[in-house]
């Protein structure tokens, strides 16, 4: 794809998930296709569906959690976007997106890490653990850095 190709490309609406435990660590999950690469939960929002409804039904695929197990507390004010890397846009999506535009929630984790479960329909996560924001900064891959400092600061994290 050329670069004037990409730049007419849309962003994929996705909803993304900062879930915090009592501790104020946050869930980060290993990604299966990218060994080493740790994110937090995040996917697409359905045609017809609400941020925050897409946002509850991708913590359930993604982790087990149910919505009775968190309260939201916080959502960003506006969409935030990132940009795929050009060499994956051709294969992420069908090559159809150049990247997301995200609208993210912060929740409080009430439940106990037994009720986090990866072994889900279409597993995303090869394991999982509690992290602080600036740990998972580090972790996560660097074309979703900015992005994800950008939610930490606006979350007060």
């Amino acid at each position: 794809m050329t670069p004037e190709e990409i730049k007419e490309l849309p962003y994929r609406p996705c909803v993304g998930l900062v879930v915090q435990n009592a501790d104020g660590l946050i869930f980060a999950g290993e990604r299966i296709d990218t060994p080493g690469a740790w994110q937090m939960p995040q996917g697409g929002v359905d045609k017809g569906e609400d941020a925050q409804t897409a946002a509850l039904r991708e913590l359930v695929e993604e982790t087990s959690i149910i919505p009775q197990a968190v309260d939201i507390i916080g959502e960003t004010v506006d969409w935030l976007r990132y940009d795929l890397p050009v060499e994956v846009i051709p294969n992420r999506w069908g090559g159809r997106y150049r990247g997301q535009e995200q609208k993210w929630f912060l929740l409080s984790f009430l439940g106990v890490d037994a009720d986090i479960r990866l072994e889900t329909a279409e597993p995303e996560f090869a394991r999982w653990q509690w992290m602080a924001a600036a740990d998972l900064l580090e972790s996560i891959v660097p074309f979703k850095r900015d992005l994800y400092g950008q939610v930490f600061r606006e979350f007060g994290l």
